[in-house]
C-alpha cells in the first residue's frame, strides 16, 4: 500500500464532502440540534399530564386527591360534568378523567369500600402507564392520610430503600440524548460513505481514480478514514457541547475511550456504507436500502429495548451485529464509568467484525470497480 496514494485520496475524500454542502448540514444537524430536540422532546418521565375530575361527591376526601395532583406531573385538574367524560375523550382533550361517586367519603369512614373509576387514553402509552401508578399511589396516600387523620400511616414490617445509580435525578433526557446519538453514529457513517461512492459515480470522478495507480483496497480506505474522522470529530463535538454542556449530562467515563471504541465501530459501519454504495445505481435507491437495513440494526442492538425481552433465538442473532456491542460498551463507558478492563470484549467483538465484514466489502467493492472499467 502506497501511503503518498492513500493520503491523497483520503485529502480528495474531505474536499469532495465540503463541497457538498447539504451533507454536511445534514451531518451538523444530526449531532447537535437533532440530539437536542430528540432529548428534551420525547420524554420517558410524566410530565404535565391532562386530568379531568367528575367530582359527584364533592366532599373534603374527593377534593384532596385532586388538589394532590400537583404540577410538573400533572395540569392542574379540571372539572367536568359526567354527561361530557365520553366527547372530551374522544377529542382527546384529557389523558386521565377520575369519576367520583356520591357518597364517597360516607362510603370510606364507613369501610364500605367504594369504587372510583379513572379513565385512561392509553393511547398516550408512556403517560399512561406512568400515570396510573402515579394516581393510585397518591389516591392510596390520601384515603389513608384521611381515615388516620394523620399523615402518618401504619409503618410496614419491611423498609425498602432505593437507590438509583448512575441517573440518580432520573433525567431521562439523558438517556434519550445519549441513545440519539449513538443511533446517529451509525445511520451517517453508513450514509456518508455510502453516497461517497454514488457521488463519485453521479459526478463521473470515479473514472478518473480508476486510471490511476492506486488500488482498490487504497480507494475504499480513504473513503472509510476520510469519512469515520468527520464522524469522530462531530461526535466528540456533540459530547462536550450537546450533552454535557447544553443538556448538563454527566459523562461517567473517559470520552477518550469511548471515542476509541467509536473509532472501531466506524470501521464497520463505514464498510456497510460503501457496500450499500456497490449495490445502489443511485440515491433513492441507497435510502431505500438503508431503511431496511439500517434501522432494524438500530432497533435490534438493545438501545430500544433491552435484549433480555427479545426472544432467546433473536438475543444469539445480534450478539453477530456489531451494533449490538457498540450500544453495550457506549453505555457501559457513558452511564457506568466502565474502564477499558471491562469493555474490551465488546471493543474486540466490534472490531473482529468489522474486519471480517470490510473484507467481504472490499470483495465486492473490487468487483463494483472491475465492472465499471
Amino acid at each position: 500500500m502506497s501511503w503518498a496514494a492513500l493520503s491523497s485520496l483520503i485529502r480528495k475524500e474531505l474536499i469532495s464532502l465540503w463541497r457538498d454542502r447539504a451533507m454536511l448540514v445534514l451531518v451538523l444537524y444530526a449531532f447537535t440540534a437533532a440530539i437536542y430536540m430528540q432529548a428534551k422532546g420525547m420524554s420517558h418521565d410524566l410530565n404535565r399530564a391532562t386530568v379531568g375530575v367528575v367530582d359527584e361527591d364533592n366532599s373534603t376526601l374527593s377534593h384532596a386527591i385532586a388538589d394532590a395532583l400537583l404540577p410538573p406531573r400533572f395540569q392542574t385538574p379540571v372539572a367536568l360534568a359526567p354527561g361530557d367524560v365520553d366527547r372530551d375523550m374522544d377529542r382527546a382533550r384529557y389523558t386521565f378523567v377520575l369519576n367520583f361517586p356520591p357518597k364517597f367519603e360516607a362510603d370510606v369512614l364507613a369501610r364500605r369500600s367504594p369504587s372510583v373509576q379513572l379513565l385512561i387514553d392509553a393511547t398516550a402509552l408512556m403517560q399512561a402507564g406512568l400515570g396510573a401508578n402515579d394516581i393510585s399511589a397518591i389516591f392510596e396516600q390520601e384515603v389513608a392520610r384521611f381515615v388516620n387523620r394523620t399523615d402518618n400511616t401504619t409503618p410496614s414490617p419491611v423498609d425498602l430503600k432505593i437507590r438509583s445509580a448512575f441517573n440518580q435525578t432520573l433525567e431521562s433526557s439523558w438517556f434519550t440524548g445519549t441513545m440519539g446519538l449513538i443511533n446517529n453514529i451509525t445511520m451517517l457513517s453508513v450514509l456518508l460513505a455510502g453516497a461517497a461512492l454514488i457521488r463519485e459515480r453521479e459526478h463521473g470522478t470515479l473514472e478518473h481514480v480508476l486510471v490511476l495507480p492506486v488500488r482498490p483496497s487504497e480507494i475504499m480506505l480513504a473513503k472509510i478514514i476520510a469519512n469515520g474522522a468527520v464522524i469522530l470529530l462531530v461526535t466528540a463535538v456533540s459530547i462536550l457541547a450537546v450533552l454535557r454542556g447544553v443538556m448538563g449530562m454527566q459523562i461517567a467515563g473517559s470520552v477518550p475511550l469511548f471515542l476509541l471504541g467509536v473509532a472501531f465501530y466506524l470501521f464497520f459501519s463505514a464498510s456497510f456504507g460503501i457496500f450499500l454504495g456497490t449495490v445502489s445505481s443511485s440515491m433513492p435507491q441507497l435510502g431505500l436500502l438503508f431503511i431496511l437495513t439500517v434501522l432494524p440494526m438500530n432497533l435490534l442492538s438493545g438501545g430500544f429495548t433491552p435484549l433480555e425481552s427479545m426472544p432467546v433465538w433473536m438475543q444469539w442473532a445480534t450478539q453477530f451485529s456489531p451494533s449490538t456491542h457498540f450500544v453495550a460498551f457506549a453505555q457501559a463507558i457513558l452511564y457506568r464509568g466502565a474502564g477499558f478492563d471491562v469493555v474490551w470484549p465488546r471493543f474486540l467483538a466490534t472490531l473482529a467484525i468489522g474486519g471480517l465484514f470490510f473484507a467481504f466489502s472490499l470483495a465486492r467493492f473490487r468487483s463494483f470497480l472491475a465492472a465499471q472499467q
